[in-house]
């Protein structure tokens, strides 16, 4: 059986994903993006940095505005992620197949059922 990440890590590698897509994003946009808080954001952002992992630096246009980036230990550490997160999600969508094919099975006999009760009080 195939075990889930640590949800650290889960958000560790949701967060590099997102920067990496939007280096520009600033922590407001990276925690709507995510759907947690900017606490949260601000924290997860600090353990990356602590990590070696992110990096920001200052837009030319917008001095005041920071950008980030995945420093080349951070872009290892994301496929490192992603490898050991693909075969968890493969395993929730064929789960999650099954029983979605399970539930057709279950409507399609019941409403057989119906129909045979329904010809039977006539």
């Amino acid at each position: 059986m195939v075990e889930h990440l640590p949800a650290a890590q889960d958000a560790h590698l949701r967060l590099l994903s997102l920067i990496e897509q939007h280096p520009d994003y600033s922590q407001r946009r990276l925690a709507q993006a995510m759907g947690v808080s900017l606490g949260k954001t601000h924290y997860l952002l600090a353990a990356l940095f602590e990590k070696g992992l992110i990096k920001a630096g200052k837009f030319t246009r917008s001095p005041a505005k920071l950008m980030y980036a995945l420093t080349p230990e951070g872009m290892r550490h994301r496929v490192q992620l992603t490898r050991r997160f693909l075969p968890v999600e493969e395993q929730e969508f064929v789960t999650l197949k099954h029983e979605i094919e399970n539930l057709r099975a279950t409507l399609e006999a019941d409403a057989q059922g119906q129909a045979k009760s329904a010809d039977s009080a006539f």
